[in-house]
């Protein structure tokens, strides 16, 4: 029941945070959203920080390496969230679950892992899904379908890095340099396109900055107490519940496919996951 409902709580934070992203759109521009929930998360993590009064977790012996994890964050980001202001929610949500697959074939090549029967069963399984849900040569094809995927490769890159990061590097730490690191980054490409938000566009800023942490809180305790498998099965219901936001919200079509391709990614994602806890960060 515990885990139960802190995966709600993960739901619910990145499903609010896909409605203030839509809620956003074509007003505020994506780079001035990201450079808010940078400063926004930079802010909770450091008091985090100061009261636990371990000023350790400021430092690390592995800068190129945050810099190297964070742009491609940072660029899955940008592409995840664009592709929220193009695609209907439950698309976007749907390809956000390749990153698995992704990170598989990202990590067989970088850190030289071997590509075992059921790590290859699942990238075949996700490749298949992504055929599904995206229809290449269907007159039904969005283009846009491409930039989430891509996001998706910078987040398997992203989480590559993570995971050698996690050998040396507490979980705080890595999340206070994620903001650190993508905060210039995000001011550099805002500077020249500010718009002042009115006081509804920040409470939605806000929510984004807050619920980015709350989702990145949730899941973890979810995975302190459960499987992981248990975990990544919850996380599939982002699915529907996204797709019954967009329709009755933003009369968005929703296609079957869309569930079809996603629960076989979720197939594929359940065969490869080790019965271990596994740390990460998301969005």
């Amino acid at each position: 029941m515990t885990t139960f409902f802190w995966m709600m709580g993960t739901l619910a934070s990145f499903s609010f945070m896909a409605i203030a992203a839509r809620e956003l759109a074509g007003v505020i521009d994506t780079f001035q959203i990201l450079f808010i929930r940078s400063l926004v998360g930079l802010i909770v993590i450091s008091v985090i920080i100061m009261v636990k009064k371990d000023h350790r977790i400021f430092t690390t012996q592995k800068l190129p390496l945050h810099l190297w994890r964070n742009i491609s964050h940072f660029a899955g980001q940008y592409g995840w969230f664009l592709g929220l202001t193009l695609l209907p929610l439950a698309t976007v949500f749907a390809l956000e679950f390749t990153v698995p697959v992704w990170t598989a074939i990202i990590a067989a090549v970088i850190l030289k892992e071997r590509l075992t029967l059921k790590k290859s069963t699942a990238i075949l399984l996700g490749l298949v899904a992504v055929f599904i849900i995206v229809k290449p040569g269907n007159s039904v094809f969005n283009p846009s379908a491409i930039i989430v995927l891509i996001a998706a490769i910078f987040y398997a890159l992203a989480y590559v890095a993570n995971k050698s990061l996690l050998h040396t590097e507490q979980p705080l730490t890595i999340l206070f340099y994620m903001c650190l690191i993508q905060l210039p980054v995000a001011l550099i490409f805002t500077v020249f396109n500010w718009t002042a938000p009115t006081p509804i566009q920040w409470s939605w800023l806000l929510l984004i900055g807050v619920c980015a942490l709350s989702a990145h809180y949730c899941i973890a305790r979810a995975m302190q107490l459960s499987e992981v498998s248990i975990v990544v099965t919850l996380d599939f219901l982002r699915l529907p519940l996204i797709a019954l936001v967009g329709v009755v919200f933003y009369a968005e079509d929703f296609h079957l496919s869309i569930l079809v391709g996603g629960a076989i990614m979720l197939l594929g994602n359940l065969i490869n996951t080790p019965r271990v806890l596994l740390k990460s960060t998301s969005k």
